[in-house]
């Protein structure tokens, strides 16, 4: 039996995946699962040498290059299939391979992980400074480029999306007057809505200059550009006293060492009696590295972070943490929209870039999925607050600010009533 046969043995005991070696040799593994669809992939030569290497890494780049073909099911079953059979709360170990290459990783992601303000508008520009149409394609209108919030399964991404809003300016506890800081505020969506619906003056930042374009025009569009502002600039440079600060999305390109800075910036940039919400991925388990895959293609500097490793960075600052959500299901669930979405522009997508590109995407998303379905991936909203009176005794006041806001009368009457 091949050295690879022995890794996709111990690796697939529940569906079944079918195996086209370079020679034309057929193997199958695991059994058929009504839950799993079956997958067949082909295998070029020298494939499963790259595999062996560094499984995730080799496996994507395989699949990018055209060397591994998938010819029942697709990318999503492929890696859906792997990480059902090795769940992260199971403690599986059968995919415990290529330590070699994770040592050597580690080491690299150690170093990659100094995110120096000079590097972090390099690292962000990689991602984020791709085609607008290739997001247009992918998001719903606004352009929310993070976790959704599924008040229910079924509701689409658009709906999931606003909710997502309305949950996160809730628990702001926004006041008539009050001034928001944005951190990493994409193409301007959220800091759009906190003005719209509450009327705060909001300073969205962002190291972009595609999603700053953007958002400077959207807010030059809405007639509210003296109230809604954008700028380029690292969070470390903002000077300025806020009410409220909003970061969705942005601390996984903070960077470990930095963590500290972070915490400790937004505390002084805040009112005594100032409040925080900080929307993050995170690991469900201890720190971690960060694949050599989304490294090197996807999120160059970005770490997503353990909430030990969160708590060490606000640790001491006196720095109230006043809520802790942990959302475990609703990014596999926005992911799974958005992947949708990219299969149905195929055409559109390898005509922005080319086919390669189109495959990469789809890898990414498709591991992200998993990663959060049935991976160690959850997302986290922590409060913070300066004050250890400036929010109320109870958890109330999210749950009826966020009716108000979902609702169809006048927010501002309804929260300031």
């Amino acid at each position: 039996m091949a050295l690879i046969d022995r890794f996709f043995e111990r690796a697939i005991r529940r569906g079944e995946l079918e195996v086209i070696h370079a020679d034309g040799t057929v193997r199958r593994f695991g059994a058929p699962d009504p839950e799993f669809p079956g997958v067949t992939m082909r295998l070029a030569p020298g494939v499963a040498g790259r595999i062996l290497r560094d499984p995730a890494l080799g496996a994507a780049e395989a699949f990018m290059d055209g060397g591994l073909t998938i010819e029942r099911g697709d990318i999503l079953a492929l890696v859906t299939l792997f990480a059902a059979n090795n769940r992260w709360e199971e403690g599986d170990a059968a995919l415990r391979a290529g330590l070699a290459s994770r040592a050597l990783g580690w080491v690299a992601h150690r170093i990659g992980r100094v995110n120096m303000a000079r590097r972090s508008k390099r690292n962000v520009a990689h991602h984020y400074d791709l085609s607008g149409r290739l997001y247009d394609l992918l998001l719903d209108k606004d352009r929310q480029y993070s976790c959704a919030y599924f008040t229910d399964p079924a509701n689409s991404l658009e709906q999931a999306q606003a909710d997502k809003k309305a949950h996160i300016a809730a628990k702001l506890a926004l006041e008539p007057g009050m001034r928001v800081l944005d951190i990493g505020c994409g193409w301007g969506g959220m800091a759009l809505y906190l003005h719209e619906k509450t009327g705060a003056e909001v300073l969205g930042i962002t190291l972009s200059e595609e999603q700053l374009a953007v958002a400077r025009q959207r807010a030059a569009d809405a007639g509210v550009a003296d109230k809604v502002r954008f700028e380029l600039i690292d969070y470390r440079h903002v000077t300025g006293q806020f009410d409220r600060i909003v970061s969705v999305g942005m601390f996984e390109h903070v960077g470990t060492h930095y963590f500290r800075t972070f915490f400790r910036k937004c505390r002084e940039l805040l009112t005594p009696e100032g409040v925080m919400l900080l929307h993050t991925i995170g690991r469900a388990g201890p720190p971690g590295v960060t694949d050599a895959f989304t490294q090197k293609y996807i999120f160059p500097g970005g770490y997503i972070p353990a909430l030990s490793e969160i708590a060490r960075g606000y640790e001491g600052l006196r720095f109230f943490l006043t809520d802790v959500e942990v959302l475990r299901l609703h990014y596999a669930m926005t992911l799974e929209h958005w992947y949708a979405r990219t299969l149905a522009a195929e055409r559109e997508i390898t005509a922005l870039y080319d086919a390669r590109f189109f495959r990469m995407w789809c890898f990414y998303l498709a591991g992200c999925i998993v990663s959060f379905r049935h991976g160690g991936l959850v997302n986290y909203q922590l409060q913070f607050s300066r004050s250890r009176d400036a929010l109320p005794l109870t958890r109330d006041y999210m749950r009826d600010a966020e009716e108000a806001l979902r609702g169809d009368a006048p927010v501002r009457e309804k929260l300031f009533a």
